[in-house]
């Protein structure tokens, strides 16, 4: 698990290109809630979510081995992905959560969402 990243994943440099070629200016590992692709000016703050640590509904499936540990692990990543949400909204800042699976189907439509969430 050590080689597992944290940051600059795969989908997350894609949002990051797209966002770049639409001329979008932001921050990276924002604020004490390490916001993925944060807006501050805006107010926005966008997360891209693997399907497997972030518990996508869809595609999710829990692994047949080490049940315990995987289940713990992965529950808590959904538990602080819902407090993370909440507390931010709070603080003002609208959150867009974009799941792995969207990314790579769609990619345009999570830039919309991410333009959208901007104006």
């Amino acid at each position: 698990m050590s080689l597992i990243r944290g940051k600059n994943t795969t989908p997350e440099l894609m949002i990051r290109k797209a966002l770049r070629r639409a001329g979008h200016v932001y921050r990276l590992q924002y604020g004490r809630h390490k916001i993925d692709v944060a807006f501050p000016t805006e107010h926005v703050a966008v997360f891209v979510d693997g399907c497997f640590w972030h518990k996508c509904p869809k595609h999710f499936r829990m692994p047949k081995s080490n049940v315990a540990f995987w289940k713990k692990k992965i529950n808590g990543n959904a538990k602080r992905d819902v407090k993370k949400t909440s507390a931010l909204k709070k603080e003002g800042w609208k959150v867009v959560r974009i799941w792995e699976h969207d990314l790579k189907k769609h990619p345009w439509h999570a830039l919309k969402r991410i333009t959208k969430a901007l104006e």
